[in-house]
């Protein structure tokens, strides 16, 4: 039986943050048939993103109700704005029921909040929004991805692809993860080296996520309040 994968994609995501795990799990597909990827919209139309890049999903909510893993991404204002998404959320919580894998990558997490299923559980998100996790019942964590039983978050933008070698590994072995990784030469070595966390200043972000949840919820006072109260 075909296991498949979902994207989910609404307007104003972070291109990466779907792309980057997609093209992970489309290589699992590739070596492994009895998984399908699809990205999944309210309709077929191109969207926005955060880029002049626009993007089309491959099937409507409608056309694939019972995935056997969805994955949500994210972005900055336009997430926000999707957690009053009501189509988008009703279509998550019914895919969750039956889902044996259900994944974020950045502020995506927010999605999955807002949709009623990180209640309990911990999880992780960009670390600019990481503190709005427990407004929806969540622990939140400084982790690049964490697992809480069938829920999985990932931190920011590229962080959804190293969840993503993990859920290769997880659904098809380390031998696939491995061959997956070598696949798309997935070996980071930032010109800079790593993010040195300790000495970073993280306090400066916060007036702008304070806006970016203000303007993108401004039509929906209850839930702004819940998110800044």
């Amino acid at each position: 039986m075909t296991k498949t994968l979902a994207f989910v994609l609404y307007p104003g995501i972070t291109p990466l943050d779907l792309v980057g795990p997609l093209q992970v799990l489309s290589a699992l597909a590739q070596v492994d048939p009895s998984f399908e990827v699809v990205v999944v919209g309210q309709d077929l139309g191109p969207l926005d993103t955060d880029t002049p890049l626009k993007l089309t999903p491959s099937h409507t909510f409608d056309q694939v109700p019972e995935p056997f893993a969805l994955v949500v991404p994210g972005g900055t204002e336009p997430t926000l704005a999707a957690l009053a998404n009501e189509p988008l959320l009703s279509w998550i919580r019914r895919a969750a029921r039956t889902a044996e894998v259900v994944g974020s990558v950045c502020t995506g997490s927010l999605i999955l909040g807002a949709a009623g299923l990180l209640d309990g559980c911990q999880a992780t998100t960009h670390w600019g929004f990481r503190d709005l996790l427990a407004k929806f019942g969540a622990t939140p964590v400084a982790e690049r991805w964490v697992e809480a039983g069938p829920v999985i978050t990932a931190a920011g933008v590229s962080a959804g692809i190293d969840m993503a070698l993990h859920l290769v590994e997880r659904l098809a072995g380390e031998q696939t993860a491995r061959t997956v990784q070598l696949f798309i030469e997935y070996d980071p070595q930032p010109p800079l080296g790593s993010i040195d966390w300790r000495s970073a200043d993280l306090d400066f972000f916060r007036p702008h996520a304070q806006a970016m949840v203000e303007s993108a919820l401004a039509d929906h006072p209850a839930l702004l309040a819940r998110l800044t109260t």
